[in-house]
């Protein structure tokens, strides 16, 4: 009918790039390029998620990664898919992966401007269970001369990225991404193949009263976060703050994605165990504060903005807080009482 036109949600990622008034025309076409290889990667993923269990991809495929973890056969899978994807897009110099020790330096003929960081398939433990698992990437500018890339690319603070974002495999694929300005989900649509808009604009909560963290390592916190997550989980009358209910999936990415649509805090933090923190940050913890903070949340380690870390190393480990804004800064709070913790 006449009346219904426009009401269908027709506008895909190529295109909401295509048109995107805050990029200049050139980086329109790159991003168009990038975005497509990202895209292609996460469809690659996702089907081989749905078919693991008919063709026996589930499991360890015999191999430790330079984390000296035990690699799953869909980690090697994803990671392949990806830096396939990547290079052949022709717009990237240097990629650096959770699965790959040294930097990925793409050769000169197929090179771009572009630094691609990337965790193929975070959350991989999970895998076997069928509990949703993704991708996480993020963009920077190449910052040396000439063609090829280095190393040194690579080792920028967050607040360089000039885009980020996440594939969520889960009851669809659902890619969420900023290119700097605000936050946009596109869900696949499989038989259209395409990527289309599904979660405009993307605005996490302010105040949120879910709280998400591994509790089973909290005899090894120091007294700040257990002290914050006793704040968590406390009633106070004279306020009226209620305690905040418990969500922990484990998974970066599925746990994350819950705070940013429904708010509250994601955490996991330093502890005697690791003192440096757990998560990497190039490739975790760096695009998805990235994301949070282009939604209006924020991204701490407790005491520095998560952005404005300068990583020396590849696969630095970093602690990390990030949710909706009252709640980061309840736990600057504190780590300020308590500077023991830092």
């Amino acid at each position: 009918m006449p009346g219904e036109l426009g009401k269908q949600n027709l506008v895909t990622l190529t295109r909401f790039i295509q048109k995107n008034p805050n990029l200049d025309a050139q980086k329109r076409d790159e991003f168009a390029l990038l975005f497509s290889a990202i895209q292609l990667a996460s469809k690659i993923v996702g089907n081989s998620m749905k078919r693991a269990g008919i063709e026996h991809q589930f499991g360890l495929s015999g191999t430790i990664n330079v984390h000296g973890e035990e690699v799953k056969k869909l980690d090697l899978i994803a990671n392949d898919a990806f830096k396939e994807a990547l290079v052949s897009c022709e717009q990237v110099a240097v990629m650096a992966s959770e699965e790959e020790e040294e930097c990925v330096i793409v050769d000169e003929q197929n090179a771009g401007k572009y630094i691609l960081t990337f965790d193929p398939l975070d959350g991989s433990s999970n895998i076997d269970a069928n509990v949703s698992v993704g991708s996480i990437f993020g963009i920077y500018s190449k910052k040396s001369e000439g063609k090829t890339g280095h190393t040194s690319d690579c080792l920028q603070a967050g607040r360089e990225l000039v885009a980020s974002g996440y594939s969520i495999y889960g009851s669809a694929i659902i890619l969420v991404l900023s290119m700097g300005v605000g936050v946009n989900g596109f869900t696949f649509d499989p038989s259209l193949g395409e990527f289309v808009l599904s979660h405009p604009d993307i605005k996490i909560p302010e105040k949120g009263a879910i709280y998400s963290v591994n509790e089973g390592n909290s005899s090894y916190w120091p007294k700040a976060t257990y002290e914050y997550v006793q704040f968590c989980k406390s009633e106070d009358k004279a306020t009226g703050k209620k305690p905040y209910s418990a969500r922990y999936i484990g998974s970066m990415v599925a746990d994350v994605h819950r705070t940013l649509l429904y708010g509250g805090i994601f955490m996991y933090p330093a502890d005697s165990k690791s003192p440096n923190g757990k998560l990497r940050y190039l490739y975790e913890v760096a695009p998805l504060s990235y994301i949070v903070e282009k939604a209006g949340g924020l991204a701490t380690t407790g005491t520095q903005r998560c952005l404005d870390i300068v990583p020396d190393k590849v696969h630095l480990r970093v602690p990390v807080f990030m949710g909706s804004k009252q709640q980061v800064l309840d736990v600057e709070e504190f780590f300020k009482k308590y500077p023991e913790s830092k």
